[in-house]
């Protein structure tokens, strides 16, 4: 049968609701929507779901579909539904903002299941598939988002057409756990996390301090070649600099802040844009300055909410390779471009080829500032950018930055996901709360435009990424340590060691495994530690001045005269700008 899959999910997350149900009659349901691979269901309960309970609640699930239950849609009343709902606190919640918003009001029931909800649904069960869903995890999610709402519970179910779709799906993600960049980097020696002593934030070894420093290397270099400034901004400032950006009022109770003796609030940086305008603002700028490329690696700290951490991916102190461009109005839709391809081009190096855009729009909210015709102009110049230069892109409602519309960047990676990563932000209102201003042709002032820019976005992130997406096999010239001299018994340890020291006079990172140990037992450790080349060396190496080369993920092994060896590594390590 060929399925609607979006219909189909929803259609399930009814189904899974119906089966919590019967299986929990106290529970209060709050909603489910299909999401991207299947669906989810938030529920409130006393009673705490766990892995023992996803087997029965898939059995209840398969029964409730062999029975053909209908779909049966119906328009009611304010009045019907909240009798319906009476004792179903969050769909009161909804009903009450329905009322407000003077909606037409709509049920589905399901055998007997009565769900407040727009459909569409399948006309009965018998539509459903029974084998091609599974529940994959439970977790906690604050009611419509907000950390000041109860926590509920979210069963998460991952749900395909077929049988075969849902098999593959779960191998990757069999795939995706060997790759966690949590494993990885206790494999690799590269960090750890003390969620004791600083929650969210990385212990660095120094083999991952190593990749860390080569990625913002990367990514200096690159922008110094295209005229980019580099400058550093205070990791601590006055609460005032916030309150005058509007960061605070939008995201106060995610910043770290702290009274001094003096009674002033200081805010430890959350984001480098007031930093680098203040930086704008500092002496007199001609129009002979723009566009001005002003970067900074700035080391942020956010109080994400501790449910919500995950690895690299997700942490409450990272860097960011950010920029500031500030330019004229005639300069923008060129810059904007520019900016774009500049970010395709890094990804590229980094072996990502795929990149979806979306144009992130206004959406009505309290913290949004600036006037409707300062959004229009702004949308309308990144929307003529993207248009004028055939690039594709996805609009994204309301998911524009509290001070101007963006444009993100997704990456695919070599497993399918998609991350968001890379942005190009368009403000038209912080230069004006900051009164920034250049000296015209006219000698005039006039207002500059600025423009947000990250390219790998949170290096933690980004790495976290890479490292997920290439399983750890690193390409040479980001590599903390790209080659290992593994001698095969103690007597072959001098050579090892010259190995090592010409390798080093060269510019390659590299050490000699002189532990005591037989050589298979060290090919064995090092490739568990994503060594990229593990270079062999015993008695004939010696005697032929050649090394026994074993790269990752590479069966057969391949000999090398010591000099070829260490020109090769020589030039696999520069970095690909």
């Amino acid at each position: 049968m060929a399925y609607d899959i979006e219909l189909m999910r929803h259609s399930l997350a009814h189904v899974m609701a119906a089966a919590v149900k019967k299986l929990h009659p106290e529970v209060k349901f709050a909603g489910g929507p299909a999401i991207e691979n299947g669906f989810y269901y938030d529920f409130d309960t006393e009673y705490r779901f766990s892995e023992d309970d996803f087997e029965k609640i898939e059995k209840e699930m398969r029964d409730l579909i062999k029975s053909n239950g209908r779909f049966e849609q119906r328009n009611v009343s304010l009045d019907e539904a909240k009798e319906i709902f009476a004792d179903q606190p969050y769909k009161m919640e909804w009903l009450n903002e329905y009322d407000a918003a003077g909606e037409a009001l709509f049920i589905y029931t399901f055998r007997d299941f009565v769900d407040l909800c727009r459909g569409p649904h399948v006309e009965s069960s018998k539509d459903l598939p029974r084998d091609s869903f599974k529940i994959r995890s439970v977790a906690g999610a604050y009611w419509k988002g907000d950390s000041k709402n109860k926590m509920l519970q979210r069963i998460y179910v991952d749900a395909f057409a077929t049988r075969e779709e849902l098999d593959a799906f779960l191998k990757m993600q069999e795939e995706a756990a060997a790759r966690d960049n949590r494993k990885l980097g206790k494999e690799m020696d590269l960090f750890h996390f003390e969620p004791e002593y600083a929650p969210g934030a990385v212990f660095w070894h120094d083999k991952g301090y190593k990749m860390y420093r080569r990625l913002i290397e990367y990514v200096r270099a690159r922008q110094e070649r295209a005229g980019y400034q580099e400058i550093s901004t205070p990791a601590v400032m006055d609460r005032c600099l916030w309150e005058r950006s509007g960061h605070w009022a939008k995201y106060g109770e995610h910043n770290y802040s702290g009274k001094t003796q003096d009674g002033k609030v200081f805010c430890i940086k959350p984001m480098s844009c007031p930093g680098g305008m203040l930086v704008f603002g500092h002496g007199l700028r001609s129009y002979k300055d723009l566009p001005l490329y002003m970067a900074e690696f700035g080391k942020v700290h956010r109080y994400e909410a501790a449910g919500g951490l995950s690895g690299l991916m997700r942490v409450r102190e990272f860097t960011q390779d950010d920029a500031h461009i500030f330019c004229t109005e005639e300069q923008l839709e060129e810059e904007v471009v520019k900016i774009l391809k500049f970010i395709k081009d890094i990804y590229g190096k980094f072996g990502f080829d795929k990149i979806t855009m979306k144009l992130a729009t206004r959406k009505e909210s309290e913290f949004r500032i600036g006037s409707d015709e300062i959004w229009d102009k702004a949308e309308g110049a990144l929307k003529r950018a993207l248009d004028a230069n055939g690039i594709e892109y996805e609009i994204a409602e309301g998911d524009a930055a509290f001070y101007g519309p963006k444009i993100d960047n997704y990456l695919r990676d070599s497993m399918g996901r998609v991350w968001q990563c890379g942005t190009v932000q368009l403000d038209m209102n912080l230069p004006e709360r900051f009164d920034l201003s250049y000296v015209g042709e006219d000698g005039e002032k006039h207002r500059p435009i600025m423009l947000h820019r990250a390219m790998l976005g949170s290096i933690e992130r980004f790495m976290g990424v890479l490292l997920e997406s290439t399983g750890g096999n690193l390409p040479l010239w980001l590599s903390p340590e790209p080659v290992v001299v593994a001698p095969i018994s103690q007597k072959h340890a001098d050579y090892a060691n010259e190995v090592v020291e010409m390798l080093r006079n060269a510019g390659v990172n590299a050490r000699a495994d002189l532990r005591d140990e037989k050589v298979n037992y060290k090919i064995r450790e090092l490739s568990l530690a994503k060594t990229p080349i593990i270079a062999i060396v015993g008695e004939k190496e010696m005697a032929d001045r050649n090394v026994t080369l074993r790269r990752l993920g590479v069966e057969k092994q391949e000999s090398m005269p010591l000099d070829a060896f260490v020109e090769m590594m020589k030039d696999s390590v520069k970095m690909p700008l």
